[in-house]
Order: structure tokens, then sequence, then C-alpha cells
């Protein structure tokens, strides 16, 4: 059995398709999976559920919810290790193999790819990077109902989605694929205006590319948002950037523009485009 939370909530076991149609019945199995092999307190259930305000009969109504998904997932996969849906007391725990679950295989995907990284081991990185990154088939729980917690699930899912885009870039660059990144580049810009780092990278694509003319537009067109929605001007790197490129008229060299090699920052435990 496989379940897919990066997208639409999906439940495949071969080649059915099992996810429950409920709203409130999908939100609960959701929540198991963010916590997949975690307690869930019966409590946190309930508050997701009803956002703070539970009916008399929650309770009864959320036990109805696990049967049924306990039948759903016994039709799907009655291997001894197929997923299972344990009763704890006050709480209940979806236990799942690490394979079963998206998410679990994306960020193991995206771990081995840093660790390729620090060994400039660039057609490795990229390759566990792209297969991390086509997981992924619209936002996160994209079809479910979140409250207070599946949010910030969510969010960390999308942080990290961000994060991998970027150690990816970070190893085309390095390989000399540059003129590949400019329209993904491009793209990631616009989709995230204010992110200095994707603009940074798209300056040094464009230089590299020997299209300086751009690359400078790109700076202006940063530094007029900044100041608009922010009051802010571009930072350091950015600056240094757009002085080499316009102090020299040469397009600046990968690793020796301004920690043009350092990639980007870890985010906290919170097609290959986004």
């Amino acid at each position: 059995m496989r379940f897919q939370v990066l997208g639409t909530l999906e439940v495949q076991a071969g080649t059915r398709r099992l996810t429950p149609s409920a709203p409130k019945q999908r939100t609960v199995l959701a929540l198991l999976l963010s916590s997949a092999n975690e307690v869930m307190p019966t409590e946190a259930l309930v508050q997701e559920l009803w956002e703070g305000h539970p009916p008399v009969s929650a309770p009864t109504t959320l036990q109805t919810y696990v049967y049924q998904l306990r039948k759903l997932l016994s039709r799907g996969d009655r291997e001894a290790d197929g997923p299972r849906l344990v009763t704890k007391h006050g709480a209940y725990l979806l236990a799942v193999e690490d394979d079963m679950l998206d998410a679990v295989r994306f960020e193991r995907l995206v771990n081995a790819a840093r660790q390729h990284l620090k060994s400039d081991k660039l057609e490795s990185a990229s390759a566990a990077l792209c297969q991390a990154l086509c997981l992924w088939h619209g936002s996160a729980l994209a079809d479910v109902v979140t409250g207070p917690r599946l949010a910030i699930y969510t969010t960390r899912l999308e942080e990290l989605r961000v994060h991998a885009t970027k150690l990816k870039i970070e190893a085309w660059l390095r390989m000399g694929r540059h003129h590949e990144v400019i329209a993904e580049l491009k793209q990631l810009t616009a989709v995230h205006p204010l992110d200095e780092w994707f603009h940074l990278r798209l300056m040094e694509a464009l230089s590299l590319a020997s299209r300086r003319h751009e690359a400078l537009e790109v700076y202006h067109r940063l530094r007029y948002i900044l100041r608009e929605e922010l009051g802010l001007e571009p930072g350091s790197e950015m600056q240094e950037l757009q002085r080499m490129v316009l102090a020299t008229g040469h397009n600046p060299v990968l690793g020796h523009a301004p920690n043009a090699r350092r990639g980007p920052t870890s985010p906290q435990k919170a097609g290959c485009v986004l």
C-alpha cells in the first residue's frame, strides 16, 4: 500500500485507489500520516476536526472515522508488514513502513543529496533531487481541510520542497549547467518574488551565459520589489555581484562570485520544477 501527501491525498493498493471521500475522514487520515508511527492523542484529532468547537458527539464520531479507516486499510493490504491503525489509551497510532509514505521517501532523498553535495558528487546529488522533486504532484495535502496541526505539517513540507529546489539549482550551476537552469529560475523568481537566493542564482546563470544586460535587469527588478514591498535594499551578495558585472563587463566565474558555492541554509524540521 502507498500513501501520498505531496499533492492531493491518495491511498493506493496496487492498481486500486482506496482514498476515503468523506472530508473529515480524509483529515483524520492526513493527521495520522503526518505523525506516522507516533501516537496521536484523541484530543488533537478532535481539535483539528472541529477547531475548538467539538459537538457532544465528537468522541463517538471520531471512533466511527477510525473504524472506517481501519476497514479501508484491511481491504488494501493484508500482509503482516502492511499499515496498522492501532488504538492506544486515549490515542491512535498509524504504523507504516517508510517506503509506504511519499513524504518520508522525499526527505530521505533530500538528505542523501545533501551528503552527495558535501562530497562533490554532483551527478548523484542532481539525480536524487530530481527523483525527490518528481514525487510532488501539487501542493501538499491540496484537497484536505487543514487545521492548525496540518497547516504546520504542510508548511514544513513546502519549505523543504523549496530547499530541495535550491539544492538542485546549486548542483546544476556547479556542474556548469547554467543555460539549463535559466528558464526554471525565471519561473521561480516569479513564484517567489522576495526570495533573494533565486534572484542571485538567476543573475549568476545569466552572466555565465553572456546575458549581462538581463542579469542587471534581475537586480533592478528585485531592488524595486524590495523597496516597494518592504522598504529594503538587496542584500550584500546581490549588490556585490551587480558591482562585479558593472565594473568588469565580464561574466563572473562561478565560485568566485560572493558565496556562489555556498548551498542554501537547511530549513528547520519544520517535474523537478516547483
